[in-house]
């Protein structure tokens, strides 16, 4: 059988639906995350090359995951190189400068808001403007939100941010900026939806970390004597 080696040159890749707005806080997403991710290993003392893998897992995992899950084609990183650009450049722009200490401290607890509510808003866009429900869209911006950062945690063998309870709303951040993204897109705003978003997502988170707000963790209570006619199986025990 014949193959035409001209078809492997150029293969078809379906067309994406997206917005330009979309495109443009998806990266600023990308970016912020990616500066975030390489951080971590910086803290861990880790090579370029750890440097380089958190920073592109931070950035682009949570975008990847959804783009799997709304299977509207290849995930937007296989396809637009801008991403890949923005993730190597956060994770070399953590690299080369020092940004851990001094006055950029402040500057970082900013950016962590701000790269939440962007991923959030461009999650639950991105899944309207595939044409999915509302209920979805809400789910996909907190996926792409955490999904980056939970493979990161993972693979430095840590419980991931989401589950653990230090003070700062994190998902319901997310949640936040999804659902303020998602009322104002439905009523026909789709730019201030976007902007709006980003803003209570990222003001949930910061106000979350500065005032200790966490969820509730449940009391270990103390342990009590079995009494009778309480077993696991519902039946009685009988006199001796």
């Amino acid at each position: 059988m014949d193959i035409d080696l001209s078809d492997l040159s150029r293969p078809e890749v379906q067309e994406h639906v997206l917005s330009l707005g979309t495109l443009v806080v998806d990266l600023l997403g990308v970016f912020a995350g990616s500066v975030l991710g390489a951080l971590l290993a910086e803290r861990r003392k880790l090579d370029l090359m750890g440097f380089l893998v958190l920073g592109l897992v931070s950035g682009i995992g949570g975008g990847i995951l959804r783009d799997t899950l709304l299977q509207a084609g290849p995930p937007l990183v296989l396809v637009r190189p801008s991403y890949l650009v923005a993730a190597f450049g956060g994770a070399f722009t953590a690299f080369i400068f020092e940004l851990r200490h001094g006055p950029t401290v402040k500057l970082l607890m900013s950016l962590d808001a701000l790269t939440l509510g962007s991923f959030a808003v461009a999650g639950t866009q991105r899944t309207l403007e595939v044409g999915l429900s509302p209920g979805t869209a809400l789910l996909m911006g907190i996926i792409t939100s955490v999904g980056g950062g939970m493979i990161r945690d993972v693979l430095i063998q840590r419980t991931p941010t989401l589950m653990r309870p230090e003070p700062g709303y994190y998902a319901l951040a997310a949640l936040a900026a999804s659902a303020v993204c998602l009322a104002l897109s439905l009523s026909g705003h789709k730019r201030i939806a976007l902007l709006a978003g980003i803003v209570v997502g990222a003001l949930v988170r910061l106000f979350s970390v500065r005032h200790g707000w966490r969820l509730p963790v449940k009391k270990a209570r103390r342990p009590q004597p079995p009494m009778k006619g309480d077993g696991f199986d519902g039946m009685e025990e009988e006199p001796r």
